[in-house]
């Protein structure tokens, strides 16, 4: 009887050692997954990806807001600055201003008082660059 437990025993060690060198091998071939249609996305998956998107259009949202902001603010810098000298104050300079870039229309009494205003506005904090449409015009 000894005998026949040794025997059962054995074999029960020896499938299970089959049965673990079989499931190795198997963790080791590769998956053909050519034509095969990808997965749905989880629940999880689709929540993370919205929230992801959603943080993206936020920052971007910012970056806007903060971008008019100093638009503004470089906007009424220049206006400040042209108020303040003689030749500009009294004329009617409209000034535009779009992602740091200032554009100028309107009269200049002189041709000096143009390239001031040029040079008044590139003083600004912030200007990226200046488009002087100011038309000399005496009077």
């Amino acid at each position: 009887m000894n005998s026949t437990k040794h025997i059962t025993s054995r074999a029960a060690g020896l499938l299970a050692a089959s049965a673990l060198a079989l499931g190795l091998v198997a963790c080791g071939e590769r998956v053909d997954t050519a034509g095969m249609k990808p997965a749905e996305p989880t629940v999880g998956q689709r929540v993370d990806s919205a929230v992801e998107r959603t943080e993206n259009a936020a920052g971007n949202m910012a970056q806007n807001v903060e971008r008019k902001i100093d638009d503004a603010t470089i906007t009424a810098s220049v206006n400040a600055s042209l108020a303040k000298d003689p030749d500009l104050s009294a004329m009617k300079i409209n000034v535009d201003t779009k992602s740091g870039v200032v554009t100028l229309n309107g009269p200049a009494p002189t041709p000096a008082a143009k390239d001031r205003a040029t040079s008044l506005a590139q003083a600004v904090q912030g200007v990226a660059g200046v488009n002087n449409n100011l038309e000399v015009r005496a009077g």
